[in-house]
């Protein structure tokens, strides 16, 4: 005779009121969350609104360009003077240096009209068409100031912006590609003749977040002569803008002048952006 097993279906519905008592304990909570009107909307997000919360901010989601606190008057203060530079170099007031682009004699040579003309090559007709101008990074998002110098048969630009962050990343990138694709092209002038143009990548002090230095080599003939116009053209990006220099003439460009512009320039930029005024203060035309 089997022995009878013992019973227990009086636990059963004990056990199966405990947890529908408690499953909708956590259906309630997680609702009052939930509601605008619960407590989820006074102190803070509920259960129920944190995944949505994490996925705004997972790995890839797009995110705003940080903004730069460079203010009108601080990114004149950041601009160097001629006691930041090495040898005899001149300031000229802003509006000389912007007259640059249009026209600037070099000896008996005008070098925006040396460096004004065609090339084949997208990038490399974009490279040429900003040096000496203030559109070398593109388009500015905020302040920017800028300054010229002239040495002999040498002249400087020198320019401090606000930058929207991707895109200065995007020019820089832009940039590094410049030794590769326009390593030597050919620009032919507006008033007929070709001249031969060099990009090298050149060394920077390591100064800023991120940098880049160019050689530009520009060979041709103006009067029957021949003529060679050098340019050293450096970039340094410090948070969300950036300073540029160009510098150079017929006489080739000046390493040591790049390198004090590049130091001295990031640092003036830095004590601006913490709030402190460069020493010296500079006095800027516009």
């Amino acid at each position: 005779m089997s022995t009878p097993r013992p019973s227990v279906p009086a636990l059963r519905p004990a056990r199966l009121l405990a947890t529908a008592v408690t499953t909708g304990a956590l259906f309630t909570i997680a609702a009052c969350s939930g509601s605008g009107d619960g407590i989820g909307a006074q102190t803070g997000a509920g259960p129920a609104e944190r995944p949505a919360a994490a996925a705004a901010t997972a790995p890839g989601s797009p995110s705003p360009s940080p903004s730069s606190g460079l203010t009108a008057e601080g990114a004149r203060r950041a601009l160097i003077t001629e006691a930041d530079i090495e040898d005899a170099w001149t300031r000229v007031d802003a509006g000389t240096a912007r007259s640059w682009r249009d026209k600037m004699l070099v000896g008996e040579v005008d070098a925006a009209q040396f460096l004004t003309g065609k090339s084949d090559v997208a990038d490399c007709q974009r490279l040429v068409d900003s040096l000496f101008d203030e559109t070398l990074l593109g388009k500015a998002s905020g302040a920017s100031a800028l300054t010229g110098f002239e040495e002999g048969d040498s002249r400087l630009l020198y320019q401090v912006t606000a930058y929207d962050r991707s895109g200065l990343d995007a020019s820089l990138n832009w940039l590094k590609t410049l030794p590769q694709k326009c390593d030597s092209f050919t620009l032919t002038g507006d008033r007929g003749g070709d001249r031969t143009v060099e990009v090298v990548e050149a060394g920077l002090p390591a100064e800023g977040d991120a940098r880049q230095g160019l050689t530009v080599t520009v060979k041709g003939e103006e009067g029957g002569e021949p003529v060679t116009l050098t340019l050293a053209v450096a970039v340094v990006r410090v948070g969300t803008d950036a300073i540029t220099v160009t510098q150079g003439g017929l006489n080739g460009a000046s390493e040591s002048t790049t390198a004090s512009a590049v130091r001295e320039g990031t640092q003036r930029l830095k004590e601006v952006l913490a709030g402190r005024t460069p020493s010296p203060d500079p006095s800027v035309d516009e």
